[in-house]
């Protein structure tokens, strides 16, 4: 049984559009222009896939002023990426993504303050161990799923997942926003994903482009500067900051009363929450962006879509700015790049400065509000390598580097803020970031004694940081500092009772029977590694301190 279903276009300035597909055997069909700026069709169909593009009388600013063009439909998505052309699927006479079945929508997630967050990327993650040159898919990071939730894992914070260019790609260039990238899988194998990740309590956040395109993306093609700055939105910025065709945010279409890269990116937040079911936003290069009064736009619309459920924005602006997580600002979020850059400067021994160590800890130095969440720290991300990579680079190896690989995830876990760990430092993944080839975790690492030694200690670590209300907070106060030894004491505690002193050796000598002054109170702490008990009395206790060691104390209770 046929039904007619509606092809539609937003071209407002454009003076003619037609429709080509499968279903007219690649024969244009007239569309009409509405008022709003829509160009419309009813086409009768059957259910069932069939493909399609736009013909358009292009506005893209070229020396041939209306010329007419093939393009795929901005809104596609799906994206048959053999013959270049948008996929629509229809089911009982109505237009659908796919038929996926939402299975786990009811199993309750961890707020914003308890997530522990792992960044990754589908194609290097997992895969097929016997042809590692192939890119991972969808289906293999669900078969890891339990591996993320032995280690401890609450959240994935997955890269670009948009059709982009290129045969491997990081997926910051994209050229559909609502397209997911056929190489890594259906569309129902990505909502599998998430529906798995959530039958586990992990959340799960989608790094997002605003900012910019590619050069494929058919809206340059319909009317480049309708969406898009003509030229670059900040001509005297640095090149390497230019990634592609930038939207414009500040363009008003009058006579709709409309912005219309607003408008847009509305219909993308939408889309992604309300088919995808995903539980938070990474936006990309906002200090590019640079437009506050877009962004309360369009996290307020996350919010209100998700209708209740938990949702996290998260704002990457390098280097960080007060401004987008202040009482009045756009973001819950924002990423720490100051706090990857002093911890790494540290544990390298390029510097031991107190001062910086503070400000990263307690960010409120940095102009940076309190609030347990309002920061997310790291020491390595996509864009960033490995530290055991950065440790290299000086010389430190082997044990004398994994040593200091732990003194930073001590620091990462305990620190004010939302820990976030990129995919394979928690075992010793040890490599550079590569952007535009393959770069695939390697699993048998896991095999290996400091390997597997690094992976339990993150497990340990994790835990704490979940269990131990402590940690959700944003208190923090520093009990001791001795240059002369580089020694390091700050406290974390809860108004209810639970506190965590961390002590931390950022020296290459060893401490014996070190005495800790300013302990906050006198009773029996846990070593939470060792699970060693330590009495403390008149506020002091004495420990032994190894290299580049971190002792996280934990309270339990009065002396008896």
């Amino acid at each position: 049984m046929k039904h007619s279903i509606e092809f539609k276009l937003f071209a407002p300035r454009n003076q003619a559009v037609a429709l080509i597909g499968s279903f007219s055997d690649w024969e244009s069909i007239p569309m009409e222009q509405s008022q709003q700026g829509y160009f419309q069709t009813l086409v009768d169909l059957d259910d069932g896939v069939y493909q399609y593009k736009f013909r358009v009388q292009s506005q893209d600013g070229s020396e041939e002023p209306h010329k007419w063009v093939e393009i795929n439909d901005p809104y596609s998505t799906e994206i048959d990426v053999a013959t270049s052309n948008s996929v629509l699927r229809i089911k009982d006479g109505q237009k659908i993504v796919d038929d996926y079945v939402w299975q786990y929508d009811h199993v309750p997630l961890p707020p914003d303050h308890e997530l522990v967050i792992y960044e990754l990327f589908i194609s290097d993650f997992a895969g097929d161990s016997e042809q590692p040159e192939q890119s991972g898919q969808y289906h293999h990071t669900i078969a890891k799923l339990d591996y993320l939730k032995e280690l401890g894992i609450n959240a994935i914070e997955l890269m670009p997942v948009n059709e982009a260019p290129g045969d491997y790609d990081w997926g910051y260039t994209p050229s559909y926003l609502l397209a997911p990238k056929l190489r890594f899988g259906t569309t129902n194998e990505l909502k599998q994903l998430i529906d798995q990740c959530h039958a586990r309590g992990i959340r799960v956040i989608l790094d997002q482009l605003y900012n910019h395109s590619s050069d494929a993306s058919p809206l340059l093609q319909i009317d480049r500067d309708y969406w898009y700055y003509h030229d670059r939105h900040h001509p005297d910025a640095n090149p390497s900051d230019y990634w592609g065709p930038e939207f414009n945010y500040e363009y008003q279409d009058d006579r709709l009363g409309i912005r219309p890269a607003w408008k847009l990116m509305t219909d993308v937040v939408q889309f992604w929450i309300q088919n995808y079911h995903i539980d938070g936003i990474r936006y990309d290069a906002l200090k590019e962006l640079a437009n506050d009064d877009f962004l309360h736009h369009v996290t307020g619309i996350a919010k209100q879509t998700a209708d209740g459920k938990p949702f996290f924005n998260i704002g990457e602006h390098i280097p960080e700015t007060p401004k987008i997580v202040s009482p009045n600002g756009p973001m819950d979020s924002c990423w720490h790049d100051s706090f990857y850059h002093f911890l790494v400067a540290h544990l390298t021994n390029q510097t031991f400065d107190l001062e910086q160590l503070k400000s990263v800890l307690e960010a409120s130095r940095q102009e940076i509000p309190e609030g347990v969440t309002k920061v997310v720290n790291y020491l390595s991300n996509h864009d960033h390598n490995c530290l055991l990579a950065e440790l290299g680079k000086y010389g430190i190896f082997g044990q004398a580097a994994f040593q200091r690989v732990k003194l930073g995830v001590a620091v990462l876990m305990t620190a004010p803020g939302v820990p976030l760990i990129w995919m394979g430092e928690e075992f010793g993944m040890c490599t550079d970031s590569r952007p535009n080839q393959p770069s695939k975790l390697d699993w048998s690492l896991l095999q290996q004694p400091l390997n597997r030694d690094l992976f339990e200690y993150y497990q340990r670590l994790i835990a704490l940081r979940i269990q131990n209300s402590a940690l959700q907070t944003s208190n923090i106060q520093f009990l001791h500092e001795d240059l002369s030894n580089q020694v390091f004491v700050y406290d974390r505690w809860h108004n209810a009772g639970a506190r965590v002193v961390v002590v931390t050796n950022w020296s290459e000598q060893c401490l014996e029977n070190y005495c800790v002054p300013h302990i906050p109170d006198n009773g029996m702490w846990c070593e939470w590694i060792t699970k060693g008990q330590i009495a403390s009395r008149e506020r002091q206790l004495t420990i032994n301190l190894m290299p580049y060691e971190a002792q996280i104390l934990v309270w339990q209770s009065d002396l008896p």
